[in-house]
């Protein structure tokens, strides 16, 4: 299958890693790029505006360098959070969203209602706002999934029936302090809990891949992507990164995506989906490899309990989750409160919510601010009390 038989891409997140990815993807597909946006008008966006002559260029938050870049591209640039959902909402194209953080939500609901495939790597679009992209996908559009873990899921489903899926098993990689125990926890460094034994990643993704609350999210997304119950989605530790997930079924048949850990393959597929393309790849090869699976410590990693807690409360919870996870976060790679610290904040922050039922983008972004201000609250007074 040639590039020209795939429709156009929107990256969103072009300047991070799984957009940098996605644009190297397209390359090698022949595949032409719409449209690119980032947050910040920095010099890699300018690159890559330079790399695509005829992609339009947004930049959320341009700051100083609004006039340097309107004279360096002229009408192809545009500016502000309009803009992303602007060109998300073009028609025929796929809209690859890698933004990072709770901005996804608008894009991805733009994306869906236009009646476009979206590939997802925005894992607030369903964490914070699943209701709301649930809702559109009745209406519209079409959801692809790019984590590595939902892209293997997504492909174990593919041609099989709905009511024949008894079980989605989500492997993890279990971070740098696998078989730790809360002792141990409670004087980590942020320099450990940056040194990921597997993928290269954000900081904040790190952080959350080192207390599991990365999974938590993942087992939400799950829930929505899948029509999953929770009770029917189950984490299982797997350090080598090898398989990606398992789907059981009714009759005790159990299929799992194996390979390399490459987010290439993930971000590749859910651009030509239903067709797979060939590519120059490393063979993978199962002969003298090692595999291990291990129950995840929920009693020390308290963090994946916490997103299943959240998930099943359900409404606006799951963004309140978020939301205090990633001010936790930010404190504790600033040195403000300890390793163990950010479950127990998010804990706090998600016993003190009353979830309601979300109709608009606007009510997840209230309970977005009313998990960060409680968090905020709560780590000032970790920090205050250290």
């Amino acid at each position: 299958m040639g590039g020209h038989s795939l429709k156009p891409l929107v990256v969103l997140g072009a300047t991070g890693s799984i957009g940098g990815q996605t644009l190297d993807v397209a390359d090698g597909l022949g595949v032409p790029v719409y449209a690119v946006a980032a947050r910040r008008a920095s010099d890699a966006l300018l690159a890559i505006a330079r790399r695509y002559p005829d992609a339009v260029v947004c930049v959320t938050d341009p700051g100083d360098r609004r006039d340097g870049f309107l004279s360096l591209l002229g009408s192809r640039v545009r500016f502000g959070p309009g803009s992303l959902t602007e060109v998300a909402a073009t028609p025929d194209t796929t809209v690859v969203n890698a933004i990072v953080g709770s901005a996804g939500l608008r894009s991805s609901l733009a994306a869906l209602y236009a009646g476009n495939r979206l590939a997802l790597a925005n894992k607030e679009s369903l964490v914070a706002g699943g209701p709301l992209v649930a809702a559109a996908l009745e209406e519209a559009g079409e959801v692809i999934p790019v984590d590595s873990e939902h892209s293997a899921v997504f492909q174990c489903l593919a041609g099989e029936q709905e009511h024949a899926v008894a079980k989605v098993v989500l492997t993890a990689s279990g971070g740098p302090f696998r078989g730790m125990n809360r002792e141990d926890l409670a004087g980590v460094t942020v320099a450990q809990a940056l040194n990921h034994p597997t993928w290269a990643m954000g900081r904040r993704i790190t952080i959350d891949s080192a207390t599991l609350m990365n999974k938590a999210f993942e087992v939400i997304e799950a829930h929505f992507l899948f029509g999953m119950a929770y009770d029917d989605i189950d984490v299982v530790v797997h350090p080598q990164s090898f398989v990606h997930s398992f789907v059981e079924f009714t009759d005790g048949v159990v299929k799992a995506e194996v390979g390399h850990p490459n987010m290439k393959k993930p971000i590749q597929f859910a651009i030509t989906y239903p067709e797979r393309v060939a590519t120059d790849h490393e063979p993978f090869s199962i002969a003298g490899k090692e595999l291990t699976f291990f129950e995840p410590d929920v009693d020390v990693f308290t963090c994946l309990a916490l997103g299943y807690e959240a998930g099943r409360v359900g409404g606006t919870a799951p963004a309140v989750l978020n939301a205090a996870d990633e001010v936790a976060v930010a404190a504790f790679l600033d040195g403000q409160i300890g390793f163990l610290d950010i479950g127990d904040v998010v804990e706090e922050v998600l016993g003190r919510h009353e979830a309601t039922a979300p109709r608009t983008v606007d009510d997840i972004f209230a309970a977005d601010e009313e998990g960060r201000e409680r968090a905020l609250e709560a780590c000032r007074r970790r920090a205050g009390g250290a």
